[in-house]
């Protein structure tokens, strides 16, 4: 990965008390790199940080709050000079059938899960674009290509960040910094668990539908075919790639799944060609 120097490239990470957040911070301090391994409650990476020394920077950092944004960032850059990948992992599910969606809680999920990405991004682009160089991985999901029942609001957040993380490569690239969209299908992490939010409203009438589905989705807990480790491992060598991809999918399950909703659209869009190009003005 290029940067100004020969030192180990700099990383901040956002969401490291667990999942793929820490295993990511993990496996970059493992390999020698530094790191600012942040979280909410800063005492939930103090030991993982003082495993590693001098590189490895234990920090409190709310996606929601940009005070706390901004004094970690330059608590970075004033530890380690610089950033030069910046990780915009955290962020949560929630299950509800759209109408059974709390408002509160909604804008709550999207403070964190959009415009928490935006307020770090704001935070860190400017050190990396006076140097010309950086890499952006902004951590969306399987979920933010195709949708199911119960889980609307998250895949409006997710569907948010892919479309926000287009348009910001395509505007940082003549500045050196690439921007990569992590897709994650299933990982045993504790999305579907402990860190799962739900909705207390339940409608009898979305009951075969949301409902059943909020079940099995808690009930993959602990079952997911995906390693964060390995998806930790994945993300580090295509940030390492001289043109690291706009879109990575991680696990088989979010490949098979992307795959099967690309075919289900293009038999939709060749259905319907002949309704959709008949809005084309015609000769006059």
């Amino acid at each position: 990965m290029p940067n100004e120097t020969t030192e180990p490239p700099v990383w901040l990470i956002t969401g490291c008390s667990s999942g793929l957040g820490r295993a990511l911070a993990q496996h970059a301090l493992e390999r020698g790199d530094r790191v600012a391994v942040t979280a909410r409650d800063r005492a939930a990476v103090t030991g993982l940080a003082s495993r590693y020394g001098d590189r490895a920077l234990a920090l409190q950092l709310d996606v929601t709050d940009p005070a706390s944004v901004a004094a970690a960032v330059q608590a970075c850059e004033q530890a380690f000079g610089r950033i030069d990948v910046l990780v915009n992992n955290a962020g949560y599910g929630y299950l509800a059938a759209v109408e059974e969606g709390e408002e509160a809680a909604v804008r709550a999920l999207f403070d964190t899960n959009v415009h928490g990405v935006v307020t770090v991004l704001k935070a860190v682009l400017p050190g990396m674009r006076a140097r010309r160089s950086g890499r952006v991985v902004n951590v969306s999901s399987f979920g933010g290509l195709a949708a199911f029942a119960a889980t609307g609001y998250y895949h409006a957040t997710k569907f948010a960040l892919e479309g926000l993380s287009e348009s910001l490569a395509a505007e940082l690239a003549p500045l050196g910094i690439t921007v990569t969209i992590a897709e994650p299908g299933g990982l045993r992490t504790r999305w579907a668990g402990a860190s799962m939010r739900q909705s207390p409203v339940r409608l009898d009438d979305y009951e075969q539908t949301a409902g059943k589905r909020r079940e099995a989705t808690l009930a993959v807990s602990g079952r997911q075919p995906g390693d964060p480790a390995r998806a930790a491992a994945a993300i580090a060598a295509a940030v390492d790639t001289g043109m690291p991809p706009l879109r990575l999918l991680l696990g088989s399950d979010a490949l098979a799944g992307a795959r099967a909703r690309l075919e289900r659209m293009r038999g939709e869009m060749d259905a319907n060609e002949a309704l959709t190009t008949s809005v084309d003005l015609g000769e006059r």
